[in-house]
């Protein structure tokens, strides 16, 4: 298969609300067809995505709101988790509080270590959090906390990657498709024929292996391209433009493109400047120093893949977690949206003159166009805004 036609995968179809017709199935068969066409294909899907019925389809929080929140973030160490905690402590938090609906979030951080993560987690559950978000994590290390979590009626939302578990709810892009749009848009960026080099972000985690799955699928499509090397950047600037550099002083080469995850491209920019090489496309996710040299560079490549800006993919998970303990019923286990494409005059539109090819912030679409309320309510049985939700109608509510 040829390259994907982005348009097709997000149109504006997408935003329906009627359910299909004909007895309801407990799949994603409950789903519209263009969702199923364009997301839920099992040939541009991780065979490890699950995608059973949700075990909260006739859930409802065993306490009325307001909710206290846990989040039990694995990673603090580059500019997306801070984008992350940005969104969640100057936005999230004090909306969701205005509205009556979360008393607290309880953060704490694991360092990529598995054993930390559990045992905070449990902590989570025991301190009596209404529900728990985690964020990027290993897909199969969690499933027995995820496991006692529901045994407590603790639902856990994996957002931005899967957990395995049949009882946690899932959200992100799916990264296979965003990762063969990466793969097409390189091939074709360098004509079909050359050398890349692929940098993951954390192997192991399911966002990053997903990405590769799409990556290595759509290469395989274009047999004149070679992948010369492949390394991690560990979804971290500095780690990436530190391994590229290392790559690079040791394979003097032709080297033809870089297909690196976000968020990392930042580091591959600074690792071509000072490698002394021309410079060389590589794809572009939502980060602003990157997104800021092209602008200054119009003609340096097509078009960039905002595959997870951060803001909007952590507001996603958490809009699905405030539906769930409303008892909006989530159908399946993982809500999935599409990677969007931005092309030069998109780009041109949005990034101001004044930018700084330094700055470590990030471009976001907004949360309407990443994954809205109108996308959303075709995954739930009981589809409401969830910013309307009275706490009075909670059925343990005084």
């Amino acid at each position: 298969m040829k390259l994907l036609n982005a348009a097709l995968l997000r149109p504006m179809a997408l935003c329906l609300t009627a359910a299909i017709a004909g007895p309801a199935a407990a799949d994603v068969s409950e789903l519209p067809a263009e969702i199923r066409d364009a997301l839920y294909n099992p040939d541009f899907l991780d065979p490890m995505q699950p995608i059973g019925q949700s075990a909260y389809r006739d859930f409802i929080a065993r306490n009325p709101p307001p909710w206290t929140i846990g989040y039990a973030s694995s990673y603090a160490g580059n500019t997306w988790r801070a984008a992350v905690m940005d969104r969640l402590q100057n936005e999230i938090i004090p909306k969701w509080k205005a509205l009556g609906l979360i008393d607290e979030v309880i953060i704490t951080q694991s360092n990529l270590n598995d054993s930390v993560q559990i045992q905070q987690m449990r902590q989570l559950v025991d301190q009596g959090v209404d529900a728990i978000i985690v964020c990027c994590s290993n897909p199969t290390a969690l499933n027995a906390t995820v496991d006692y979590a529901h045994q407590q009626g603790v639902p856990v939302f994996s957002g931005i990657g899967y957990l395995t578990s049949p009882y946690a709810i899932n959200s992100s892009a799916n990264f296979v498709v965003g990762g063969r749009m990466m793969g097409e848009w390189m091939a074709n960026e360098i004509g079909g024929a050359g050398n890349v080099l692929v940098v993951e972000g954390i192997p192991g985690a399911s966002a990053s292996d997903s990405q590769n799955v799409g990556i290595q699928a759509a290469l395989a499509d274009f047999p004149d391209v070679k992948v010369v090397g492949q390394i991690a950047g560990m979804w971290t600037d500095q780690v990436a433009q530190a391994e590229i550099q290392r790559w690079l002083a040791t394979n003097p080469g032709q080297l033809d493109g870089i297909i690196i995850q976000s968020a990392s491209e930042l580091g591959a920019l600074r690792a071509l400047q000072q490698s002394g090489r021309e410079m060389i496309p590589f794809t572009i996710g939502s980060e602003l120093g990157a997104l800021c040299y092209w602008r200054n560079n119009p003609d340096f490549v097509s078009g960039a893949i905002h595959a997870w800006p951060p803001g909007d993919d952590f507001e996603m998970i958490w809009n699905i977690m405030m539906r769930t303990l409303q008892g909006q019923g989530p159908k399946v286990q993982s809500i999935l949206t599409t990677p969007i494409m931005m092309d030069r005059d998109q780009m041109m539109a949005a990034i101001p003159a004044d930018c700084s090819e330094q700055s470590d912030q990030w471009y976001h679409p907004g949360i309407e166009a990443w994954a809205g309320k109108e996308f959303l309510d075709n995954f739930f049985l009981r589809p409401a805004d969830p910013e309307a939700y009275d706490p009075a109608s909670h059925p343990g509510a005084p």
